[in-house]
């Protein structure tokens, strides 16, 4: 009995200390799994905008992230944003619902640090206890405001909508007249040789130099793509030649990849929702900080 009872102390000893090094392995994990996460679409943002080691980023530009979330209360849905402000007391953050007539219902400050900001379940936990478990929250996406000595310069968009296989992962950069300044596939399970050749510069670099106006109206067209287009999207031609003719075909419709025309029109409707969205979101909201005298560092 007593070689018994040893024998189960061991091993209930040995899954302890195994549980233990498992957790705290995993612990470790996701924080460098998130770090890296970040890190990535860091270097995605500063692709977009255009810099690079060799073009550093100057330090006149800031970027600010706005959290967009879908707000219920009393069986209703409102749009609510997580969103950086500057008082008289510093720099804070501001917890805002809107209605769908654009009225302000809700403000709340948020007592938030910039780690937990970047960390999604505390940044939850703390606006929800902030503004009380009586409204349920969801995320919706993030917007990150560029500014350059306190411009506008840009906005980058992180959106998902469904491809031929399953969702794509995109981020959008557009300018302060919602054109767009360029695109990025963070993440796709489409056919590779087919779809897949959404993450490629002959497809996606199209949608640079879209204005708003033709992103309204935007549609795929089945024909090949032209040489010139062709190779001043993949970069085999000098940059500024590069840039002149890609502007000459900015109103023309995307050429879709060939065998992938249902991959190539999700990338382009996805797209297309995603810059309404946005164009009409962020006018309400600025009237919103206009008219409440919310003071924003964007």
């Amino acid at each position: 009995m007593k070689d018994i009872i040893t024998i189960v102390a061991r091993l209930t000893l040995s899954c302890l200390i195994a549980a233990l090094i498992m957790g705290t392995t995993f612990v470790f994990t996701e924080k460098a799994k998130k770090a890296n996460e970040l890190a990535h679409e860091k270097k995605v943002m500063l692709s977009l905008l255009g810099f690079s080691e060799s073009k550093p980023v100057p330090e006149t530009i800031s970027f600010h992230d706005l959290f967009r979330y879908i707000v219920t209360m009393n069986g209703d849905r409102f749009i609510g944003y997580l969103l950086p402000t500057t008082d008289n007391k510093g720099n804070s953050f501001l917890f805002i619902v809107i209605d769908s007539n654009g009225n302000l219902i809700l403000r709340k400050k948020i007592p938030l640090s910039e780690e937990e900001v970047n960390d999604p379940k505390k940044r939850v936990e703390i606006i929800q206890t902030t503004i009380g478990n009586d409204k349920a929250i969801t995320f919706g996406d993030k917007i990150t405001v560029v500014t350059d000595k306190g411009k506008r310069k840009a906005y980058l968009l992180s959106g998902k909508f469904p491809g031929y296989k399953s969702n794509i992962s995109v981020m959008l950069a557009l300018d302060p007249k919602i054109d767009i300044i360029g695109l990025e596939i963070m993440e796709n399970e489409e056919d590779p040789g087919l779809g897949a050749e959404i993450s490629q510069n002959y497809f996606k670099k199209q949608f640079m130099f879209k204005p708003f106006k033709a992103i309204k109206k935007l549609d795929v067209i089945k024909e090949p793509l032209p040489e010139d287009y062709f190779n001043a999207l993949e970069g085999k031609l000098d940059e500024g030649q590069a840039v002149s003719i890609m502007k000459k075909y900015k109103n023309s419709k995307i050429y879709a990849l060939t065998g992938a025309t249902i991959s190539s029109r999700r990338v382009t409707n996805g797209i297309k929702a995603m810059t309404e969205k946005f164009a009409y979101r962020i006018k309400v909201l600025d009237t919103i900080l206009k008219k409440n005298n919310i003071s924003v560092p964007f």
